[in-house]
């Protein structure tokens, strides 16, 4: 007999960036695993980053059922054009993307963080609802599983199984719910707070399994919740790293992968590489920090306004994940930046994974004691540092460039097998 689970998830390709990636992943080696997926994610999503190549990894086997969603987002853009504001070129994270706010953006960030709760997709979660009571009866799928954020797909989950109770229901979170930052920045009240604990609190306590991406946040749920919560981590994909190929670059380049949001505080990093090229001017001509990907605009602003740092930084757009492997390969040493993030002691970040996944050394910038950091020092990757120590920042990078300049001296990570995608999907697949 067939082995059937329907997950349900906002981010779907040809959607990109990291929301993305963990349920791709394991979408791809269910079915070589017995289990045959059913994908439920919307028709028409707002969505910031989109990278068509994703499509490729979406397995033949699997069922994709594209459903309407309303978003209060084409409200927004429209709004915001009456208002002065670009209706061109909006999209979703500009309600919390600007430092200096109009005061309608200031209005609308209140609203939407006090009014539309757990978030803004939350008129999904009723159609949705009733279209699969009868699609899993019709299809006969008894597991499903939800994936957050956006949290509101876990009140369908929820809304199912209290209609449906004989559904074996995960729940799955990438990120934080009631505790997380990000409400910070959408100025959450009080009150909205307090729902949020209520609806966090209704899906922790009747879903069959609850489980997240990093130890921190397995001790953070379980004290939310008062029941066990398991670990799925986040992964790499073997297959995309097969053809990697690590070529010296002319340049020593220290390379960052991903978004740089208004969370994230590189400038620590930053001002201890500009302290170095002050002492050591011969490094101007040597070294390069490249970004890629979406960054804020006022650490940009930030860069290109430091007569130093401008000339050894670059910005590389958001490219397709296929293509991050070519620049993967030209790096000298992989960037992690958790400075900033509320409880960066638990965040591990699924590019992280695939940092290990290229040999290449790691730096870290953070918590110095913490999840990422372990990992780093368990697989020998690299290491994590607190963002003001800036003497042990500039050690580490001339230690690396000392050791990049020597030809053949490389060093390989280890144990960091265990965190391939497909590793991974085998222990989900015990839990189904």
């Amino acid at each position: 007999m067939e082995k059937k689970v329907l997950i349900i998830t906002y981010y779907w390709p040809p959607s990109g960036g990291s929301g993305v990636q963990r349920w791709l992943k394991f979408t791809k080696y269910l079915p070589s695993l017995g289990w045959k997926p059913y994908i439920f994610t919307p028709a028409n999503p707002s969505f910031a980053i989109r990278d068509e190549s994703l499509l490729r990894d979406v397995p033949e086997e699997a069922e994709i059922i594209h459903f309407p969603i309303w978003e209060p987002y084409e409200a927004f853009f429209k709004l915001s054009g009456l208002f002065g504001g670009s209706r061109k070129s909006a999209k979703p994270t500009d309600l919390v993307s600007v430092k200096k706010k109009s005061i309608f953006q200031q209005v609308s960030t209140w609203v939407r963080g006090n009014f539309f709760i757990p978030d803004p997709r939350v008129f999904w979660v009723k159609p949705s609802v009733k279209f699969l009571l009868k699609y899993l009866d019709d299809h006969g799928i008894t597991t499903i599983i939800t994936t957050g954020p956006p949290h509101s797909v876990h009140l369908i989950g929820l809304n199912l199984k209290r209609k449906k109770t004989s559904l074996k229901w995960i729940a799955d979170f990438r990120d934080p719910w009631s505790e997380w930052g990000f409400l910070d920045s959408l100025r959450v009240g009080s009150i909205a707070r307090s729902i949020h604990r209520k609806l966090e609190a209704q899906v922790t306590k009747t879903a069959d399994e609850v489980i997240t991406i990093t130890p921190f946040y397995v001790r953070k749920f379980e004290k939310l919740s008062g029941r066990p919560v398991k670990l799925l981590t986040n992964g790499y994909d073997e297959e995309d790293f097969k053809n990697l190929a690590i070529m010296k670059h002319e340049k020593f380049i220290l390379r960052h992968a991903g978004i740089v949001n208004e969370k994230c505080d590189p400038r620590p990093f930053m001002l201890a590489v500009k302290n170095l090229l002050l002492q050591q001017t011969a490094l101007r001509s040597e070294l390069v920090i490249d970004f890629v990907g979406e960054v804020h605009p006022d650490f940009k602003a930030f860069v290109q306004n430091d007569d130093v740092l401008k000339k050894i930084t670059t910005f590389t757009p958001t490219i397709p994940h296929k293509q991050l492997m070519k620049l993967y390969g030209e790096s000298a040493i992989l960037l992690l930046v958790l400075t900033g993030y509320k409880d960066a002691e638990g965040y591990m970040p699924g590019k992280l994974f695939e940092y290990l996944a290229t040999g290449l050394p790691v730096l870290g910038i953070g918590p110095e004691q913490g999840d990422a950091a372990m990992l780093l020092n368990h697989t020998g990757a690299g290491v994590m540092i607190d963002g003001s120590h800036a003497a042990a920042i500039q050690a580490f990078i001339m230690e690396k460039l000392e050791a990049w300049k020597r030809p053949g001296n490389t060093i390989q990570p280890s144990g960091y097998q265990a965190y391939s995608r497909g590793a991974i999907t085998r222990t989900l697949v015990e839990m189904l």
